[in-house]
């Protein structure tokens, strides 16, 4: 049966040293209008649009250390457009939004411990979130 192993998703930026947040830069084009970072397990493939001609995206990463990260891309100079909230249906998240209007969401899964759930999920388990929730 196929798998799925990666996400990699090409998100439009006016301007790609802006954008980078921390994460290492795995491959630049000569051009200077492609890129791709990584952090983790993590990559995103950032490409130059000058025209504009594209609609900002949105990206929701799974990770562990919240306010941790929140105060490092705070430091980083990060927009953030939404300080860390606990959903309703457990996790915990925050948002920032980069210099092309991109919104990244940084996701916490509820944990065995918290709350009494008991649901000992992992970053990016679809069980972690109710239908419709994002």
């Amino acid at each position: 049966m196929p798998k799925l192993a990666r996400i990699a998703p090409e998100i439009p930026v006016t301007d790609l040293d802006r954008t980078k947040l921390g994460f290492k830069v795995e491959m630049e084009m000569p051009e200077r209008d492609y890129a791709i970072v990584e952090r983790d397990n993590v990559a995103l493939h950032l490409f130059q649009d000058r025209a504009k001609s594209h609609s900002p995206a949105s990206v929701h990463i799974f990770t562990y250390g919240l306010e941790e990260l929140y105060t490092e891309l705070q430091g980083r100079g990060a927009q953030v457009s939404q300080r860390i909230v606990r959903q309703p249906w457990g996790n915990r998240d925050f948002r920032i939004t980069d210099p092309s209007g991109n919104e990244i969401k940084f996701t916490e899964p509820l944990s065995e411990n918290a709350e009494g759930q008991g649901r000992g999920t992992q970053p990016g388990d679809v069980r972690d979130a109710a239908p419709g929730a994002e």
